[in-house]
């Protein structure tokens, strides 16, 4: 087996050879958010979505396009408003008057990357047409489906900061999303280097430096990449610790959880960590992988209880106290 981890390896080096021309060429426009940048690396190398949630003003959109850029994919940016409706979203059958038919006209969700900027500004019917292309990865319009483009990646943001004509997605919904990810401001030294840099007049140039072809070949590589029984258990372990924190010496925790994590959070771990060794050009996984990516693909499926949100304990706290708590491999 030894061998083929060395085999592995070494292909694993060659083909992940692109993630730093596209680190790169992300850098060259965004200041800092390589922790964000990374995990929309992976939701896109492991066929996930992402739900990201910070105050205006922090990049988001222009994260996401500037990825787009770099891997000569199709971006559409979506601003979700209290009036969309599925149709707007999707697409709709109108009538040619020349030919007397109805044909379908596809809505801006057919696209590579999708930026469906404030999510729960819309109502749930809306939000729900999204999440099923997102799930089933085709749309119905009329009586005819229409398969996804691939590669396929929503990215949905949330602004955490009004309540006023919001529509939460619910629990439910946002366990479809791979991971989700939240965006702090920058330090002082990075917030500087964005003045310098955004107040100049010309923005940088992003050059594409990957293909969608090669992103779905590197999506069959990373389904290759060996996971070791132990860091299997390992998995298993942190997910089932979210649903029978006593088992594992967390009595503490019992109270405080309302919901575990669903098998939908083991699915994403393992495949969350593979990615990770593949952005790591590593050919096999790590218990740090699975840290590396553990709070993105938790923080949105564990639900807290009452007694939880009276004392302020976040979901993040709880995942913390798990992974200092289940043993290590």
């Amino acid at each position: 087996m030894e061998v083929d981890i060395l085999a592995l390896n070494e292909r694993i080096k060659g083909e992940s050879a692109f993630v730093a021309d596209i680190l790169r060429e992300v850098e060259s426009v965004i200041v800092g958010q390589k922790h964000v940048v990374e995990r929309l690396l992976v939701a896109l190398i492991s066929q996930g979505h992402v739900l990201i949630e910070g105050v205006p003003g922090l990049a988001k959109t222009l994260a996401v396009k500037t990825l787009s850029d770099t891997i000569q994919a199709k971006f559409h940016r979506i601003q979700f408003t209290p009036d969309l409706l599925p149709a707007d979203l999707v697409g709709t059958l109108v009538f040619d008057q020349k030919e007397g038919v109805f044909k379908p006209r596809k809505g801006p969700i057919f696209a590579n990357l999708i930026l469906a900027d404030e999510i729960n500004r819309a109502p749930a019917k809306v939000q729900s047409a999204l999440l099923e292309a997102m799930q089933e990865r085709q749309v119905t319009i009329g009586d005819a489906t229409y398969k996804m483009d691939e590669p396929f990646l929503v990215m949905a943001t949330q602004n955490p900061i009004e309540q006023e004509g919001t529509y939460p997605l619910p629990e439910a919904q946002v366990d479809r999303f791979m991971l989700k990810i939240l965006i702090d401001y920058p330090s002082r030294e990075e917030e500087v280097e964005i003045l310098r840099r955004m107040t100049k007049g010309d923005a940088p140039e992003v050059k594409g430096v990957v293909t969608p072809e090669q992103i779905i070949r590197a999506r069959k590589t990373v389904y290759g990449i060996y996971v070791d029984e132990k860091i299997e258990n390992y998995i298993v372990d942190i997910v089932m610790a979210t649903r029978k924190p006593a088992d594992f010496g967390l009595e503490e925790l019992t109270p405080l959880i309302e919901y575990g994590a669903s098998p939908r959070a083991t699915i994403y771990l393992t495949i969350g960590a593979k990615a990770f060794a593949f952005l790591r050009g590593r050919g096999y996984v790590t218990p740090e992988d699975v840290r590396s990516i553990g709070m993105e693909v938790l923080r949105h499926r564990i639900i807290p209880s009452y007694e939880a949100e009276a004392e302020e304990i976040s979901t993040e706290t709880m995942i913390g106290k798990i992974f200092d708590s289940v043993e290590v491999p």
